[in-house]
């Protein structure tokens, strides 16, 4: 079988075959939606260029070789592009697969003399899409777990921010359940707060945690002793009578960490330890008189 017959209908056929599977594309409702036909142009005319340079090179089931690599690069970049646009992986797939009926409708034309020729070169032709399409699926698969990830990352940094309260004191407010990789987020931007602000004092205030258990209070004394070891005091608020109670029934021994129901009786002891208070203005005073 000359294995080059494929690629030499692909080079001399290009107008054609690409004009037919752009505007397969361009009719399928989501695709239109989520990419401008500009943009269904130019990703076409690149796979295709690559595509047709890979297969003058070597057209087999194997797809071995450097072209083919880059068919392959090209196919898991235009991938996770369309991971991040909202593609699903059907739709993602669907890129490679359209091509299938324009090649086939060449190789009729090509072979319409030569049946034999014809199904043997369909059926390869058939194969080699599978495959490629199939990578796109994978490569889809990839993008979005790597999207997750950074979503998650992202929404981890906003669920743990420090607060500059006052000259001197931070505080982290915790809202959600704690966890160890969650810890060491709060640990680190606990600790960096403590060097950008000089902070003396840092409360950390658990009022939006919804459960303490052992787990949850290690965590928190493991924030605590990092901050310690930065020259920052802690203080823990948000202790409900609940909270109380589990941690005397758990038996964990939170040492000599200051605690207190409110965040604004901790900070009270906060301003305190910074030598500062808060007082009625001469006008309240007044009023109050």
């Amino acid at each position: 079988m000359d294995k080059i017959g494929t690629g030499s209908i692909l080079k001399s056929d290009e107008a054609a075959i690409l004009r037919g599977w752009i505007n397969t594309q361009l009719t399928q409702a989501n695709a239109s939606e989520l990419l401008s036909e500009s943009e269904v142009k130019e990703q076409s005319k690149s796979f295709m260029a690559l595509f047709i340079q890979a297969a003058q090179h070597s057209f087999d089931e194997e797809l071995e070789g450097e072209p083919w690599d880059d068919v392959r690069a090209g196919l898991v970049n235009l991938s996770k592009r369309r991971a991040v646009a909202g593609f699903s992986p059907a739709e993602t797939a669907t890129f490679v697969f359209s091509l299938k009926k324009p090649l086939f409708d060449a190789l009729r034309r090509a072979y319409v003399d030569d049946p034999k020729r014809l199904n043997e070169e369909t059926w390869l032709t058939s194969t080699v899409l599978d495959k490629l399409g199939l990578l796109t699926v994978d490569a889809f698969q990839q993008g979005r777990e790597q999207v997750i990830l950074r979503q998650q990352q992202e929404l981890l940094d906003l669920s743990t921010p420090v607060i500059k309260l006052w000259q001197g004191i931070v505080a982290v407010p915790l809202i959600g359940t704690l966890d160890s990789e969650r810890t060491q987020v709060i640990m680190e931007s606990l600790l960096d707060a403590i060097v950008e602000y000089e902070a003396n004092v840092a409360i950390i205030d658990i009022t939006g945690v919804p459960t303490v258990d052992t787990l949850v209070a290690q965590h928190l004394l493991k924030a605590v002793a990092a901050a310690r070891l930065m020259g920052a005091e802690c203080i823990i608020s948000g202790i409900r009578p609940q909270i109380a109670q589990t941690i005397v029934h758990l038996g964990v021994d939170l040492g000599d960490v200051i605690t207190k129901s409110t965040l604004a009786d901790a900070l009270r002891i906060a301003l305190a330890k910074c030598d500062l208070s808060i007082g009625k203005t001469g006008r309240q005073l007044a009023a109050g008189a």
